[in-house]
């Protein structure tokens, strides 16, 4: 199951809380942190809690969102080189999603840092390139993950490598 815990501007587009109690993710990369982005048009930026691995995708509809996302997830992960075996245990795990409120400030603050840069990167050019914007923020060193990998790209081939069979 996907967990994607969302700040108040993204649940008030996106729907009511879905989480139950005991209610746990299965997904290999965890919970997702999700946020509003007021461009036009607008973006909804999701950051990995293990990894802070960002992905951007239009907003709208929003109310298809959390439904839309797991698709996005493939392709910002095969864009990182991640085997399509890996991405497809992921995106089963990703067939029931639930959504809740933020409960990780570091994460929070790690999104708004990947909103001022996307802001940034993306400069006039609408619409922007959602991929590529991606891809450059997971390269950001990033100050949770200094005493590991140091970036959302390093984290995610570390875990990846820590959980991959060794190959022959």
């Amino acid at each position: 199951m996907l967990i994607v815990r969302g700040t108040k501007k993204l649940l008030d587009r996106v729907g009511p809380l879905s989480l139950g109690e005991d209610e746990q993710q299965t997904t290999l990369l965890g919970q997702w942190y999700a946020t509003a982005v007021f461009w036009k048009p607008q973006v909804a930026l999701f950051v990995n809690e293990s990894t802070l691995v960002p992905v951007l995708m239009p907003l709208a509809p929003a109310t298809t969102l959390l439904a839309r996302f797991p698709r996005q997830v493939a392709t910002v992960l095969a864009a990182h080189g991640i085997p399509d075996t890996i991405i497809g245990e992921e995106l089963q795990q990703m067939r029931d999603h639930r959504l809740a409120k933020t409960a990780n400030r570091s994460v929070v603050g790690i999104m708004n840092e990947f909103t001022y840069l996307a802001e940034t990167y993306r400069g006039d050019t609408p619409p922007p390139d959602l991929l590529g914007l991606a891809m450059r923020l997971a390269t950001t060193p990033c100050g949770p993950l200094y005493s590991k990998h140091v970036s959302p790209d390093r984290e995610l081939q570390a875990l990846l490598r820590s959980v991959a069979p060794p190959a022959n």
